[in-house]
């Protein structure tokens, strides 16, 4: 009898204690409704969650909570929060969460993701001795070289101009670390890592896998029912193969003496002295390939969108260009002091279509207090950059692209609304996980973005029956980073005189390709050598 009571009074307490899992406890912000166990993960989005945290907030406020099962995820959709949380105090608020899929995919050693504090420290001094706004001037030629054949691919080839930006993007930091390009897109490393990429993002982006993380037991599931698994397999097999093979190649050309000033040359030549072995050298190099190439594309081909969906603003654009510019010499990043508009039109396009609209997760080391409530220790943080860059209350009609907000007030917002809490690089990170590569981030948007404007017409394009075809300005891909799907458009040069600087541009350029074009294929030394002889 006694054995029966224990065994109700155990399976009583055990009920009772499930009950509590996924409960909000006191003092949390608050949040959605939960239930028993699950919390919130029951109506946690599996796609595009940014638009859902947004609904939320609306309702629930700037910091609101989730349960998902017993751990508890914050989400910061308001600008004073977030410069009070994640900038002034970093210090408890810049780890990340513990991601499974992570550790099973580069061992823990995605710069941008690492977890473990010395790791990370030493990968950010690395970065940030080497990637500063000084040393980024030193990329400048190889940027400006690969932005001129940026207008020579749109030029001759306008419809594939989506594959363009992101040879474009891919050969910049590709050149920039490892001191080798990509002539053209097809080109293995570039074709490559936007496949590795492309999967990497599907499998990170909130709500796509199971709660692994919240459930470890799915750990133990057998990969023929698990393709989370077997889709980690094959992402981690694509990334080492690309992030690898080009830091032996690194390594062979200086061995042979053939260096180029690259950045992975130094890390190379620094390895010792900062603790990095292999698999942190590899990884490093990767993930700086990461966030250089996917977002710079993602933005230039949201650049392109907006200019073709809002002919109003690209007419403001070119007349501003042609009065400081003129037509007879391209744009230089000197310009850009003296192109209010065209700089609001960059910002404009950064609030509008945020490459990370739910950036990349935090997670806190110690519990914090903010207006009354409790951030608790090891909670997961979403800073909803979407959110914010489109709150009604900070911004008039912020579903519409209107680049003169910025004209009228430093950080876009209302006349009379304080923007004080904004910042113009808030796009590019949070706290001490600041986007290390972000002065070589601003260069390459800056000087395409003016480059695109100087040289071309956006038109949309036109059907069988000669109408327009209106753009979809929310059909965007899935994805931690996200961009627009491929579209289509007419991109005509603005004048044959301008056509012809094109040219003579690229064919200049030349010779700073020619520091860069070490190992090619056949096929590229070939598309290379017609390139130059102006064959398309």
């Amino acid at each position: 009898m006694s054995f029966l009571l224990a065994l109700a009074l155990g399976a009583l307490c055990a009920a009772l204690f499930l009950r509590t899992v996924g409960a909000r406890e006191k003092g949390l912000p608050p949040g959605p409704p939960t239930i028993p166990l699950l919390g919130n993960l029951h109506i946690f989005p599996t796609e595009f969650a940014h638009y859902k945290f947004t609904e939320w907030a609306r309702k629930y406020g700037g910091v609101y909570s989730l349960k998902l099962g017993p751990g508890t995820a914050i989400v910061i959709s308001d600008a004073a929060a977030v410069k009070e949380l994640m900038d002034r105090r970093s210090g408890t608020t810049g780890d990340r969460p513990s991601i499974h899929l992570v550790d099973i995919v580069t061992g823990g050693f995605n710069f941008i993701l690492a977890r473990n504090p010395g790791c990370w420290r030493t990968f950010r001094r690395m970065a940030h001795a080497i990637l500063t706004a000084e040393a980024s001037t030193r990329h400048l030629p190889i940027q400006q070289a690969e932005a001129t054949q940026l207008l020579h691919d749109i030029l001759v080839c306008p419809e594939s101009f989506y594959t363009h930006i992101r040879r474009y993007s891919s050969s910049v930091i590709l050149s920039v670390l490892y001191g080798k390009r990509a002539p053209r897109y097809d080109t293995p490393e570039t074709t490559g890592f936007f496949e590795a990429q492309h999967e990497w993002e599907l499998l990170l982006e909130p709500g796509s896998t199971p709660p692994i993380d919240v459930f470890p037991f799915l750990k133990f599931v057998p990969e023929r029912w698990a393709k989370w698994k077997r889709d980690a397999k094959k992402v981690r097999s694509l990334q080492r193969a690309v992030y690898f093979g080009l830091l032996n190649e690194t390594k062979k050309r200086l061995r042979s003496g053939e260096e180029n000033g690259s950045y992975m040359e130094e890390v190379l030549a620094r390895q010792e002295e900062f603790g990095m072995d292999e698999e942190m050298t590899g990884y490093l190099g990767g993930t700086l390939i990461e966030g250089g190439s996917e977002t710079a594309s993602s933005y230039l081909q949201s650049l392109v969108l907006c200019l073709t969906a809002y002919p109003e603003a690209q007419k403001k654009a070119h007349e501003e260009i042609d009065r400081v510019v003129g037509g007879h010499r391209m744009p230089t990043l000197d310009d850009l002091d003296f192109l209010p508009y065209i700089r609001a039109l960059i910002l404009e396009t950064h609030r509008f279509r945020p490459v990370a609209p739910l950036m990349i997760p935090h997670a806190t080391t110690a519990a914090e207090e903010y207006q009354g409530y409790i951030i608790p220790k090891g909670a997961t943080v979403f800073v909803n950059a979407w959110g914010i860059l489109h709150d009604p209350a900070l911004y008039d009609n912020p579903e519409d692209f209107i680049p003169d907000r910025y004209l009228l007030t430093e950080n876009g917002t209302k006349p009379g609304v304080e923007g004080n809490d904004l910042r113009q690089n808030f796009v590019f990170g949070v706290g001490r996980r600041i986007c290390p590569g972000i002065h070589l981030g601003q260069n390459s948007v800056n000087l395409n973005a003016m480059n695109l404007i100087w040289a071309f017409d956006f038109n949309t394009d036109i059907d069988a029956d000669g109408r327009p075809i209106e753009l979809d300005t929310f059909a965007y891909a899935k994805g931690i980073t996200t961009s627009p799907l491929p579209f289509k458009c007419r991109i005509t040069p603005r004048t044959p005189e301008k056509a012809e600087i094109i040219e003579r541009a690229f064919l200049e350029a030349g010779y700073t390709f020619s520091k860069f074009e070490f190992g090619l294929s056949p096929e590229d030394e070939k598309f290379v050598a017609e390139s130059r002889a102006q064959r398309c």
